[in-house]
């Protein structure tokens, strides 16, 4: 993307800087502040359901012992308002909203979630190629982008930028916004560019400049004045 072009606005799990991060009320309320997708991160439940959560546990949002591992999606939903894939994707679809989603390592799991999760994308593709929007999967796992290199969907590499130039899997990158300021220029082989968490003027701006294709922020509408305004 060109430096004079804005890059597009991604909620990080929802308008989380207004709202409860994670949450259906964090995503519908991005769709109000004007987000052009929304980011969140995976994990499998006890029961094996795909849910939009970053941690390991609930000890920091929801201030309770539950690991999502070995809970059931309805002793999770009983402690916090955490949402699964599939209600996202339902808003995603119902608001022309693109997904960036992250799938959680390492776990004991394994390469289980992008297992499930290709598995329920594919099961949606008529859907979501009808809706018009783009999924993208991501990463920090090498192994995770290595298992998901056929899949057929969009993968980012999530990966500091100094190692741009030996990375050669899937087809975006993905930096945190702080590298940026250190690098002279974008390179990216042709990949589109993914960043996170620009949460500030500075950041925002910075995305801008550097070229950043999707930009990862709590702020959907602070983000979207400050590049209307750029």
């Amino acid at each position: 993307m060109s430096p004079n072009s804005n890059p597009l606005i991604f909620a990080h799990r929802g308008a989380s800087f207004d709202h409860p991060e994670m949450s259906r009320e964090a995503y519908l309320a991005a769709v109000v502040q004007g987000a052009d997708g929304f980011e969140c991160d995976l994990r499998l439940t006890k029961d094996r359901v795909l849910v939009c959560w970053h941690d390991s546990d609930m000890k920091r949002v929801a201030n309770c012992d539950n690991v999502i591992s070995k809970s059931t999606f309805a002793e999770l939903r009983a402690a916090y308002p955490i949402i699964s894939l599939e209600e996202l994707l339902e808003i995603a679809l119902e608001n022309r909203k693109s997904l960036a989603l992250e799938t959680k390592h390492p776990v004991a799991t394994g390469g289980a979630v992008e297992r499930h999760l290709v598995k329920f994308l594919d099961h949606n593709r008529s859907r979501i190629t009808a809706a018009g929007i783009h999924i993208s999967i991501m990463s920090f796992s090498w192994l995770a982008n290595a298992r998901l290199r056929n899949s057929g969907w969009n993968t980012v590499f999530l990966v500091s930028y100094r190692w741009l130039s030996a990375i050669n899997i899937g087809r975006s990158i993905g930096p945190d916004v702080a590298l940026l300021k250190n690098l002279k220029e974008p390179r990216s082989g042709g990949k589109k560019k993914f960043a996170w968490t620009a949460n500030t003027a500075e950041e925002i701006l910075l995305c801008k400049a550097k070229g950043v294709d999707v930009m990862m922020t709590d702020r959907p509408d602070f983000a979207r004045v400050i590049l209307e305004s750029a």
